[in-house]
């Protein structure tokens, strides 16, 4: 068995992650999910209008593409903390304010395949990243957001994050489309 089928404990990362941890199934390797997933993704967005990108479910909610960008900013920001604390840095990382970041990414202005393209990139260095870690720096931990955090765990929230937004946007965004 893999080290990483085996979950992080409840001491490697905040309570709140349990929501997107629970996302990756019992013993599946969460870095396989991060390579099925652009696939998914790109199949729910097949044929995709730019118009269709500027879909909101409700008032006040994002767009489909400010959530695309998003979940990029946020796989950023999480690959950045595994970065530092699988290289033993134990300096306290800040949290980030997702609903500051949505406005200032300016991506309704942006096309799709812009988007998409971003969205590759970030998954493939993401991917180069945690594969290149060996067992013990997925063992290690630090401090994110003022809470305890493994790179384990952070190896499970980026893919459950993401599934996180993919079963939001099936079940809110694309059930709007279907006629």
């Amino acid at each position: 068995m893999s080290h990483l089928t085996v979950r992080p404990a409840a001491g490697e990362y905040a309570p709140y992650y349990d929501l997107y941890i629970k996302n990756i199934p019992a013993g599946h390797d969460p870095l396989q999910q991060l390579h099925e997933q652009p696939l998914l993704l790109k199949e729910l967005l097949a044929d995709f209008t730019e118009e269709q990108g500027l879909l909101r479910y409700a008032p006040g909610k994002w767009s489909i593409k400010e959530m695309l960008v998003h979940m990029i900013d946020t796989e950023r920001i999480f690959a950045y903390r595994a970065l530092r604390i699988a290289r033993g840095d134990q300096q306290p990382l800040p949290g980030f304010e997702q609903d500051d970041y949505v406005p200032a990414s300016g991506a309704d202005a942006r096309p799709m395949a812009s988007i998409l393209h971003e969205y590759d990139t970030v998954r493939a260095a993401t991917l180069s990243l945690f594969e290149s870690f060996g067992p013990e720096a997925y063992e290690r931990k630090g401090t994110a957001s003022n809470s305890p955090t493994s790179v384990r765990a952070l190896a499970y929230i980026l893919p459950g994050h993401e599934a996180h937004h993919l079963h939001i946007l099936q079940d809110r965004y694309l059930s709007l489309l279907v006629k």
